[in-house]
């Protein structure tokens, strides 16, 4: 496992990264900004998921939701990799960050399981989501502000 870490570390972005500060300013920005489009559009979906029972803004919010928190995702998911790849040994040896990593997988897997199946397109549709859909937003929501609170906590520790 080493041995994988170092070559991470070794990578050339990791390096760009170290070298020119702008650089890792810049992704760090755009970390962040991913952060804010995944937990600004996931959070009001989640509530309209949770609250509904018949909405007329979750057929017309709804698909602009996903489709914002899944840039968020793709972006703060990348740009998080290039900076873990600055230092791997550093954030594997740091609990918060382990924490992190094993919130961010679960907070995934629920985005999976919701989009499994019908229920969700259904809701998206209709503006009446199922007990199922509601309670896997609220799980959903719980996740990801978990994720953001792990994510502040890595700097702590």
């Amino acid at each position: 496992m080493t041995g994988f870490l170092q070559a991470i570390g070794g990578w050339p972005g990791a390096a760009f990264l170290q070298e020119y500060w702008i650089a890792y300013l810049i992704v760090n920005v755009a970390h962040i900004l991913g952060i804010g489009l995944l937990v600004g559009a996931i959070l009001p979906l989640d509530v309209l998921l949770v609250r509904s029972t018949h909405a007329r803004d979750l057929p017309v919010l709804g698909p602009f939701l996903v489709r914002t928190a899944a840039v968020g995702t793709a972006l703060a998911v990348t740009t998080g990799l290039w900076l873990f790849s600055v230092k791997p040994m550093e954030y594997t040896e740091n609990p918060a960050f382990l924490f992190k990593v094993a919130l961010l997988v679960m907070a995934i897997c629920n985005v999976v399981l919701q989009h499994h199946g019908e229920h969700f397109k259904i809701a998206l549709r209709s503006g009446q989501p199922s007990v199922r859909v509601r309670t896997l937003a609220a799980v959903s929501a719980i996740l990801w502000l978990s994720v953001l609170i792990a994510g502040r906590w890595i700097g702590f520790i």
